[in-house]
């Protein structure tokens, strides 16, 4: 096959599967033989990832790139917007921060990045078979169509043809496909050669004259009808159902995680849905912190204004409460910011509050520099005595750092964990901290749980208090992570014509 292939997803709105669909796509490619990558030219997402060479994009791409078999790199998503405030954002470009920008400054500069996107989605053309390209939103947007570079603006530069995806859950799928085809231009319809309804749930065959008729009006083929999947693959961003999810049941480690207004990187907290001895909550200022085992405080793209959240809305004061009850606390990055006794932001890097006290629960003061820090780091916990490390064994751990802010640790803080490598640099410091009760701990690693060591130590100490049986360490997050992009891939060819979709692609397919 010659290379230099693409191929686009597109939806009806945010959220309808885009992601989920593009990694399938990526999947079913690499198991037919081909080498392939995904791509987004712009993604709008607070959870983020460094990449080994210390340069940041958005999640979704790495979890499309762990399905394409292949390590992510910023050039699949080479534009990340993280918003600050209602109406700004923070723009991540080539993996590096270019500048804040409110909404309409970003849509004057979009002419000036195509060039860029196009000479990026080049480079992805000339290195593999297939280049699954993945849209944003809906390209029927026609406010933002002028000077689109991420849905048939981007499918223009790419020369590529569209599959557009429409979500039955939400309702009125039939309504959103037609009303999207007919505020496309003339020459935007010809592109689209398949349609594939999302998130079904029912018997087919009741929906099988709408399928008829959709076809009919539109003159496009529906493809596939995709069911709604028991699947347990990371989530984009906070439009997730995630956030909703209560897992129940009695005999279980409770961990309840705070669900920020501007909560980044909740993807740390995939681990504990592989592990059945878990109860995980998410919590915000509508419910009740009721005795969990554990308390997490999660990465947030607006500290100090998070922080305020959780001081107006009492969330602090029952965390401090539950902590005095006897609850472990963890605070990741912004998290961690939090629990110390003050944060400083003198240049008004987060905003327009210079100085904020903090949780108190950690000795420790942050204060908050215009440079990032973005890089991947590898470590031990080898503190003596800490908690849930019975046996005092060092543990191994890894992560990556995504922060503004540098942190100070008074005489009262524990160094949490010693970096031995800094993106494939032998290394020697600290990073975090831990309470003089031994039941409070921060860092700056986003990934610190997915190390099972560390976190099968940890879950099992609350086990062996409740008087349960201890689980064991058998299986890794990229095993789990595999086995569902796996059941993804073949849920898909079950479910939609891959055939037709080689056709769109102008390709024989190998099955």
């Amino acid at each position: 096959m010659k290379k230099g292939k693409g191929i686009m997803l597109q939806g009806t709105a945010s959220s309808v599967g885009k992601s989920l669909l593009t990694a399938a796509l990526c999947r079913i490619f690499v198991e037919d033989g081909f080498s392939v990558t995904p791509f987004k030219s712009q993604n709008m997402a607070l959870n983020s990832f460094i990449t080994e060479d210390g340069l940041e994009m958005g999640r979704a791409q790495v979890m499309q790139a762990e399905a394409a078999k292949i390590k992510p790199s910023v050039l699949m998503n080479p534009i990340l917007l993280k918003p600050t405030a209602e109406k700004a954002a923070q723009v991540v470009m080539n993996g590096k921060v270019y500048k804040n920008m409110t909404a309409s400054e970003y849509h004057q500069h979009k002419p000036k990045l195509k060039d860029m996107i196009g000479e990026i989605y080049q480079k992805l053309i000339d290195s593999y078979d297939i280049v699954v390209i993945e849209g944003a939103g809906s390209p029927a947007e026609i406010n933002l169509k002028e000077n689109d570079i991420v849905n048939m603006g981007m499918a223009e530069i790419a020369d590529c043809p569209v599959i557009l995806i429409g979500d039955i859950d939400r309702g009125g799928v039939f309504a959103s496909i037609y009303g999207t085809i007919m505020l496309l231009d003339e020459n935007e319809r010809k592109r689209v050669k398949g349609l594939i309804i999302n998130k079904f749930r029912g018997d087919r065959k009741i929906l099988e004259p709408g399928l008829k008729m959709i076809e009919e009006l539109t003159g496009i083929p529906v493809i596939g009808v995709m069911p709604y999947g028991n699947l347990n693959i990371e989530d984009e961003d906070s439009v997730t159902d995630r956030f909703k999810r209560v897992v129940e049941g009695e005999n279980r480690v409770k961990i309840d995680i705070i669900r920020l207004p501007y909560i980044s990187n909740f993807t740390d907290f995939h681990i504990f849905d592989t592990i059945p001895e878990i109860q995980v909550q998410y919590i915000s200022h509508t419910d009740s912190i009721d005795n969990p085992d554990i308390i997490i405080i999660p990465g947030s793209k607006n500290t100090i204004s998070d922080l305020k959240y959780l001081r107006d809305s009492g969330l602090e004061v029952q965390i401090l409460k539950a902590y005095n009850k006897g609850a472990f606390v963890f605070g990741i990055c912004g998290g961690y910011q939090m629990l110390g006794k003050k944060l400083t932001d003198p240049d008004s890097v987060e905003g327009s509050i210079k100085e904020i006290e903090g949780l108190g629960l950690l000795d420790i003061e942050t204060n908050f520099e215009g440079s990032k820090v973005t890089t991947q780091v590898e470590g031990l916990i080898e503190t003596k005595g800490i908690t849930f490390n019975n046996d005092d064994t060092p543990m191994k751990v890894s992560g990556y750092e995504i922060h503004m802010g540098r942190t100070v640790l008074h005489k009262n803080a524990i160094p949490f964990i010693r970096i031995t490598n800094k993106l494939g640099t032998e290394a020697d410091y600290y990073d975090g901290a831990i309470g003089e009760s031994g039941r409070v701990f921060g860092t700056y690693l986003h990934g610190v749980f997915d190390e099972m060591d560390f976190t099968t130590k940890l879950v099992n100490y609350f086990l062996e208090v409740k008087g349960l049986n201890k689980i064991e360490s058998t299986s890794t997050l990229n095993e789990f992570k595999e086995n569902e992009y796996n059941k993804l891939a073949n849920l898909f060819r079950e479910n939609v014509d891959i055939k037709t979709i080689y056709k769109i692609l102008g390709e024989e397919s190998p099955c």
